[in-house]
């Protein structure tokens, strides 16, 4: 599943997307924008981006590929263990499906704690320095929507908008 991106220069909207229509509208700008800034929509954080676009993948060695598996520690009941030994594939491949499965279904639409934190990220780093960013944020965190618009009013549209869009999922619950 691709993360979807959206970018700014200074002020201005450039564009939200996946990271190839992302790294296109960059290109666009040809230079005469001043620094460009890219957030990924999920998080509300800054990202970088790769403007060489997809590389090709490195030649694969011999064994297992490198899949970046982590060893911790899990704690569960005899039973839940004997039910994921006895699941085809033994514990490991059965929790990591299951834990996939619910990646997949918890997706759709971003908590009210997701959306809130997403939205402070994002303008943290776009609203930070202006009027009412500290009243904007309190009002975020009290799920206070009106309160939120009120102490926006004064920021560019673009800014104040996607943070407000960033944020709705936190005002609708």
């Amino acid at each position: 599943m691709a993360r979807t991106l959206t970018a700014f220069a200074g002020d201005y909207w450039i564009g939200t997307g996946e990271e190839a229509e992302i790294r296109a509208a960059m290109r666009a700008m040809d230079g005469d924008a001043p620094m460009i800034l890219v957030f990924d929509d999920a998080t509300g954080r800054q990202v970088d981006i790769d403007m060489r676009g997809p590389g090709r993948e490195p030649a694969r060695g011999r064994g297992r590929p490198r899949l970046g598996v982590q060893a911790r520690e899990v704690t569960l009941l005899p039973r839940h263990w004997e039910w994921l030994g006895a699941q085809p594939g033994g514990a490991s491949v059965t929790l990591r499906k299951l834990v996939e499965a619910a990646r997949k279904e918890g997706t759709a639409q971003p908590s009210p704690r997701a959306a809130m934190d997403a939205a402070y990220h994002f303008l943290t780093a776009m609203a930070g320095d202006r009027p009412g960013y500290e009243a904007a944020i309190r009002a975020l965190y009290a799920k206070d929507r009106d309160g939120f618009v009120k102490m926006s009013e004064g920021w560019p549209s673009a800014v104040r908008d996607h943070g407000l869009a960033l944020a709705m999922p936190a005002f609708d619950a």
